[in-house]
């Protein structure tokens, strides 16, 4: 008579009905919270703070200062070598005077033509 109380109207004990319905219930939520934990994690590493997004971005800004370096690096090679020159040449510190100062030599007229922006 015991084996009838714990049976149900199926014919199955309760310990493997409970089991069945565990698994029946369990087993696609447990899925389903898998895969939600996959999405969110794909989405993280796609957009996240430190996401593929980011790191393109950062790869761009990289790649744009090494040429803004590069270009310093000559434009600062070109100073240095305008530098050498006005210590070493007299032309060129006559040039730069001429240019820069409006220095003339003796029985010189330097003659100023307005600009392109002053006649209008």
């Amino acid at each position: 008579m015991a084996d009838e109380t714990t049976q149900s109207e199926t014919g199955a004990p309760m310990p493997k009905r409970a089991l069945d319905w565990t698994l029946r219930v369990w087993r696609p939520a447990g899925t389903v919270v898998a895969v939600g934990l996959a999405l969110l994690l794909t989405w993280h590493v796609i957009n996240g703070e430190h996401g593929l997004s980011v790191w393109h971005k950062k790869r761009a800004e990289d790649l744009q200062l090494q040429r803004e370096i590069k270009d310093l690096e000559q434009e600062n090679a070109q100073l240095r070598e305008r530098i050498e020159r006005l210590k070493s040449d007299p032309e060129a510190i006559e040039h730069e005077a001429r240019e820069k100062l409006h220095y003339a030599k003796p029985g010189e007229v330097i003659v100023a033509l307005p600009s392109d922006g002053a006649g209008k």
